[in-house]
């Protein structure tokens, strides 16, 4: 049995919702702020299905994630469909001239295991590589809006 830990982190980004969106929205540019996504490869078949490669050190993931819901502007929440077990959502916030990213992912550890690590340690260094990668997006969306 799984025990799935959730962690959620946002930033404000001094940029309009219409820009947050575009880039937000193109996965494969992900690699370009979130530091341990190596790649990410939107299906031929199917614009919602997605191959993901999570890279950090000597650990190396793959899996498939299918956008569960999109609300223009909104939301994108995905949900794996095999690989590591993981979900979440990305909400976005519009506050005229700037905007609010909230990203929320939870993820699958086998039984006791995820517990201890994550109040060890894990749950501090997902959160705080969670935030510093939306500091980068919002790095990012400053240069695309210059």
């Amino acid at each position: 049995m799984s025990n799935w830990l959730e962690h959620s982190v946002q930033v404000e980004v001094p940029v309009p919702i219409e820009t947050v969106w575009e880039l937000w929205s193109d996965l494969e540019k992900m690699p370009e702020w979130m530091k341990w996504i190596d790649s990410v490869k939107i299906s031929d078949q199917d614009p919602e299905l997605s191959v993901w490669k999570f890279a950090s050190g000597r650990f190396a993931f793959d899996w498939r994630s299918r956008i569960t819901r999109m609300v223009d502007r909104q939301l994108i929440q995905w949900e794996s469909v095999d690989g590591l077990p993981n979900q979440g959502a990305i909400r976005f916030y519009d506050r005229r001239d700037s905007s609010i990213v909230r990203l929320t992912i939870s993820y699958a550890i086998p039984g006791i295991i995820g517990t201890l690590m994550d109040n060890l340690f894990l749950g501090d260094l997902v959160e705080s590589t969670l935030q510093a990668d939306l500091e980068r997006f919002r790095d990012y969306a400053q240069q695309y809006n210059s």
